[in-house]
């Protein structure tokens, strides 16, 4: 039995007012949904409120963050942050610091909760590591070598609200 062409079309219709979130991922996705944990606001445990690290969750293909820096009152650093498939389908941290050139790190271990980037060839850090800390931490190191020396700095951050992550 052949469809008519008002079924055909009905179809094609529900099809094109479904809403975008109800449609499979793309398979490519599938390593960054991985990393749908990041999503979210992180305050710096040791830092002035107002520094913080935002995450949006994946959309597009896309995770994007941005993070702040904040000394006596004042946004001293500033960051803007992706995570997404490089040119060869592997998961990339691109960082754009303030005052600095664009870096991108490549993913070398993606675990549960768990991610940790690397470039070898950058100056410093050559190594990123993000790792939740049960439900509402995160710790958050870069690491590497500058000037001979084996360096690590840490980030402890905990889950805020977004609207509790800005400057009083």
């Amino acid at each position: 039995m052949r469809p008519s062409l008002a079924a055909t079309i009905g179809v094609l219709i529900a099809i094109s007012l479904s809403p975008l979130g109800s449609l499979p991922a793309r398979a490519e996705d599938a390593q960054l949904e991985r990393l749908n944990w990041l999503a979210g606001c992180w305050a710096a445990e040791k830092g002035e409120p107002g520094s913080v690290e935002h995450w949006l969750p994946l959309a597009g293909g896309t995770m994007l963050g941005i993070g702040r820096t904040v000394k006596n009152g004042r946004t001293v650093e500033h960051e803007f942050l992706q995570i997404r498939l490089n040119a060869d389908g592997k998961v990339v941290y691109v960082a754009l610091p303030s005052r600095q050139k664009e870096a991108t790190f490549v993913a070398t271990s993606i675990g549960d909760r768990a991610v940790t980037f690397e470039n070898p060839e950058h100056d410093f850090p050559q190594r990123i590591l993000y790792k939740a800390v049960g439900e509402t931490g995160l710790a958050a190191r870069i690491e590497g070598q500058r000037n001979g020396a084996t360096r690590g700095i840490d980030f402890p951050m905990k889950r805020v609200a977004c609207d509790a992550a800005k400057s009083p």
